[in-house]
């Protein structure tokens, strides 16, 4: 399996059949599933605490880090592929929402290699 050759939906299937088999839809309600992925999502900070941007750049050259990273960042994209299913939220369709949002409020030639027209205000993500 990768990323170049298995879909959102490939993948949301392996997630429903797990918890299918544990019989673990009985828990996942949207508010579990939400305090999980913050959960996870915090797990996977841990790993950064504390680091500089540089040494948090260099966790791509540490195979044992890296390995630890990737299955920190698989339970948060396990819950959050569980949530989806459970909600019905088709996530391409809304990243492609969203992206259509974030162009409009983030327009490149004002926001390109900087966080504001004029370095100014919040900076930028993709949420928001």
């Amino acid at each position: 399996m990768n990323d170049a050759e298995t879909t959102l939906a490939q993948l949301r299937g392996d997630v429903r059949r797990f918890v299918d088999e544990r019989d673990w839809r009985q828990f996942h309600t949207p508010k579990n599933l939400s305090m999980a992925l913050a959960v996870e999502a915090a797990e996977l900070m841990e790993h950064f605490q504390w680091l500089t941007a540089e040494q948090s750049l260099a966790v791509a050259g540490r195979p044992h880090s890296l390995g630890a990273v990737a299955e920190e960042m698989a339970d948060v994209f396990c819950y959050l592929l569980a949530m989806a299913n459970e909600l019905g939220i088709d996530l391409s369709a809304a990243l492609a929402d969203k992206m259509v949002k974030n162009e409009k409020k983030y327009p490149a030639d004002q926001y390109r290699g900087r966080y504001g027209p004029e370095d100014q205000g919040p900076l930028p993500g993709i949420s928001g």
